[in-house]
């Protein structure tokens, strides 16, 4: 008899990973291919959606060639989000697929959220999340006003995971969870706010749990025949994969970007933070921000230092009161601040600094980062948590999650298998088949811990007065940034 297997496939903002595993949570085999992101002009952050589909391919064709798929149950999708693909009837792209961090969509996201009121917000949300310019809306709003005939011949506006779907199977789906500010706390989609874009109801897809299958691989692709589930987005597979399913668990995914949440049933309306509909029982309280690892890449190339060799710069290198300030808004912000104007800066450098004060700097300023949305998460979750489970690719370094650990003042729990999304998609695809029990059941059976990181208290005060120039340093920035922006558009 076949070995009963399951595949999760994570489609990141800048690698495809994937993992084929048994039903005890053995990995039998990992596969992983990057692919480039193209900034071709001011705020725009492009990728080619037919990469994201040779890598998914080329993934499954490996399991295919190296094991025996005969008992494989099924495969997961998740993916980045809010990166949108326009596609035709077809199912091929008219662009290129605008990336979560593509800001070009911010003037059409602007006259959007005029039209919604706070009241709105709440009753829709939860709370007052914004539209921004990564939202669908924006985009659509966007590509109908500056490309017409591109929206004319428009079908479906999808996620990485639902346009690998359809590729694979011929069908589209979304699931509710991951149409992020799309749909209302009965996980329908919003129809009083899709009106605002006149033609956008009818190009999203339709909506389906994420443990459903949306169909089967097609003839003449590798595992043709295997049912693929519907998926979910990054951070709720990512969270199943770090082991957070129970009220009053807390994550930190760390990848390119950080993505900080708490499960609790309250909701306490917190500016900058997206309060998911309750699901399955887990109601999701996230802050993401918009330059985690992607800080850390910006500085080894910047510095010409492989990445790998960092975090033997920053442990070199104690931290003190001469390591210079990093605000890490390469790109603008996220949560909590939704602020596309802000800019990256280090405050107070001097001869002194070198590789190793940049480091620590960097790593420091995304851990503050991260501080400021998970207080954030815990005040619109109305609680206080004192470990959070972390995992991710950002994770590997002990020395980053030492200083996170202090940055928070709070443990930081690293799990056994770092790439959270793939495990997760995984994980959602049996639960779907009906081979793993209850998603709380299936993450106690397959998630582990490998290291615990407890703050040191020695090093509190200099951390929470370092935090507070950090705030402070954004503050006195905003509206110069602001200034800049409206001066040079």
């Amino acid at each position: 008899m076949a070995q009963a297997t399951l595949i999760g496939i994570d489609v990141g903002t800048g690698t495809v990973k994937a993992i084929l595993m048994d039903l005890d949570g053995t990995v039998l085999s990992a596969f992983a291919r990057p692919y480039p992101t193209q900034r071709p002009g001011h705020g725009h952050v492009e990728q080619d959606p037919d990469d994201w589909m040779a890598a998914v391919l080329a993934a499954l064709d490996t399991f295919s060639a190296d094991h025996d798929l005969a008992g494989l149950i099924g495969i997961g999708l998740t993916s980045q989000v809010n990166t949108h693909v326009f596609v035709d009837d077809a199912a091929e792209p008219l662009l290129p697929a605008f990336v979560w961090q593509d800001g070009r969509c911010g003037e059409d996201a602007s006259r959007l959220d005029d039209q919604i009121t706070d009241a709105q917000k709440e009753a829709w949300f939860g709370g007052p999340m914004p539209i921004d310019a990564s939202h669908a809306l924006a985009r659509m709003a966007h590509v109908a006003r500056v490309r017409p005939e591109v929206y004319g011949r428009t079908r479906h506006v999808l996620l990485p995971k639902d346009y690998c779907a359809l590729k694979l199977t011929g069908e589209a789906a979304a699931d509710p969870i991951a149409a992020v500010g799309l749909v209302d706390r009965d996980r329908a989609y919003l129809a009083d706010l899709i009106a605002l874009v006149p033609g956008a109801a009818e190009r999203l897809p339709p909506l389906a749990d994420y443990t459903e299958c949306v169909g089967r691989v097609k003839s003449g692709l590798p595992c043709a025949g295997a049912p693929v589930f519907v998926g979910a987005m990054d951070a709720w597979a990512g969270m199943f994969g770090i082991g957070v399913v129970r009220d009053g668990d807390a994550m930190y995914l760390s990848g390119t970007s950080d993505v900080l949440g708490v499960l609790s049933p309250a909701r306490v309306p917190t500016p900058g933070v997206i309060v998911f509909p309750p699901y399955m029982g887990v109601t999701l309280h996230v802050a993401p921000t918009q330059s985690g690892g992607a800080s850390l890449a910006w500085l080894a190339n910047l510095i010409g230092r492989p990445l790998e060799a960092l975090s033997a710069l920053a442990a070199r290198t104690p931290p003190s009161g001469s390591v210079p300030l990093f605000l890490p808004h390469l790109q603008g912000e996220r949560a909590p601040l939704w602020d596309i104007e802000s800019r990256g800066v280090f405050a107070r450098l001097d001869a002194a600094t070198g590789p190793g004060e940049l480091t620590r700097s960097v790593m420091e300023g995304v851990a503050f980062s991260a501080r400021l949305a998970f207080e954030a998460t815990e005040r619109s979750a109305g609680l206080t948590v004192d470990h959070l489970n972390i995992g991710g690719g950002g994770a590997r370094s002990d020395v980053w999650c030492q200083i996170r650990a202090n940055a928070f003042g709070k443990t930081m729990r690293r799990v056994r298998v770092l790439d959270a999304g793939t495990l997760g998609a995984a994980v959602i695809a049996g639960v779907g088949a009906g081979a793993l029990p209850s998603l709380a059941g299936a993450v106690d059976q397959l998630v582990s811990f490998e290291r615990v990181f407890e703050p040191e208290e020695g090093e509190r005060g200099l951390h929470d007065a370092r935090f507070g120039k950090f705030q402070e340093l954004y503050a006195d920035l905003k509206s110069f940034n602001a200034g800049f922006s409206a001066a040079f558009s």
